[in-house]
């Protein structure tokens, strides 16, 4: 039996398989694709992750795609928002309509001879097997591990007696109300974890072995608000777009040209944001140079505005072990928490 064949073939229905979906349906309309996506829904990343205050890391005027205006006020986005805008561009496009959802890829294999893919796939709702050959065969499947995410081997686990969470699993009744919470990391994840978590929890505490850059960055972006007062959305797009790309390479041409510079300037803008006397340089000055690591965006400063509240410690110091009532630290202290998310 003749497999299915389609031009173009692209794996993942996330944010970068639907672009790349789009893409072709601008470019390429006389080119036949499918759309294989081992979830139920368009979103990948977004849909899959629901942790409280999930948002983007970088501004969505870069992040977004070009041909699809980021039309919403926010720059740095809500997960939400980010799905449906992913979402309401592959309606637009109509390449909702290629995506196989609960297709998992198990196999791929080239042939020089024929020129072309041939890729199988699992269908979790039958549990049967597909093939389909494709010519091109574009990977958007990110480099997260779905099925389950990275936690370390932490001693003492099982002794704990509070509750351990994973953010790519949140649990949807996890209730962290007057609770004591202890973030394991300072990456993206936990700078935006930590100041949601710290509108309902009694307190939280960002334990780190070692500190990230963190910078304040605009909720919303001033000159998108007046270009768009001013200009059709196709032409304010683009401007405010390359003014971040713009700016984004500036930051990381300096940092490479002039590292002392930058750490010193970075030392500053965190200094004037926290509270007087604050251990600047134990908790926010990484040893590494910026941009040797992506620096972390905060809008508006909102974990500066709640270590400043009081809401919110960050410890920098190695795990030693879980006990019963929280962690204890290198130093011998022991963190007190009822749920720990690592």
């Amino acid at each position: 039996m003749p497999l299915d064949h389609v031009d173009v073939l692209i794996v993942g229905a996330g944010l970068s398989g639907i672009g790349a979906a789009c893409h072709l349906r601008r470019e390429c309309p006389d080119k036949s694709i499918a759309i294989l996506e081992a979830r139920d829904a368009i979103g990948g990343t977004w849909d899959l992750f629901r942790y409280p205050g999930i948002r983007s890391d970088s501004d969505m005027f870069t992040l977004g795609y070009s041909f699809k205006p980021w039309t919403e006020a926010k720059a740095i986005a809500d997960g939400l928002s980010i799905r449906e805008y992913v979402q309401e561009t592959a309606r637009e496009y109509g390449v909702d309509k290629a995506i196989r959802f609960n297709h998992r890829v198990q196999t791929a294999e080239w042939s020089s001879e024929q020129a072309r893919w041939t890729v199988t796939a699992l269908h979790s709702d039958t549990d049967q097997t597909h093939e389909l050959s494709c010519s091109f065969l574009y990977v958007c499947s990110g480099y997260y591990r779905y099925d389950e995410g990275y936690t370390p081997t932490f001693e003492g686990v099982e002794d704990f007696a509070g509750a351990v969470v994973h953010p790519q699993h949140w649990p949807e009744d996890l209730d962290c109300a007057g609770k004591r919470v202890v973030v394991i990391g300072s990456g993206a994840t936990a700078v935006t974890l930590v100041p949601s978590l710290a509108e309902q929890a009694e307190h939280v505490t960002m334990l780190q072995r070692s500190p990230s850059y963190i910078v304040s960055v605009p909720a919303k972006d001033p000159l998108a608000d007046r270009l768009r007062a001013l200009l059709p959305q196709k032409v304010a797009y683009p401007i405010v777009r390359w003014k971040n790309v713009a700016l984004t390479m500036l930051s990381y041409e300096f940092s490479r040209r002039f590292p002392g510079l930058m750490k010193s300037a970075l030392r500053r803008f965190v200094s004037a944001r926290l509270p007087e006397g604050y251990d600047v340089d134990t908790h926010f000055a990484p040893t590494y140079n910026p941009w040797d690591q992506r620096l972390c965006l905060v809008p508006d400063g909102d974990l500066f505005r709640t270590i400043r509240e009081g809401r919110v410690d960050i410890v920098t110091d190695s795990i030693d072990t879980f006990t019963e009532k929280g962690l204890r630290v290198g130093s011998g202290d022991e963190l007190v928490a009822d749920v720990v998310v690592t």
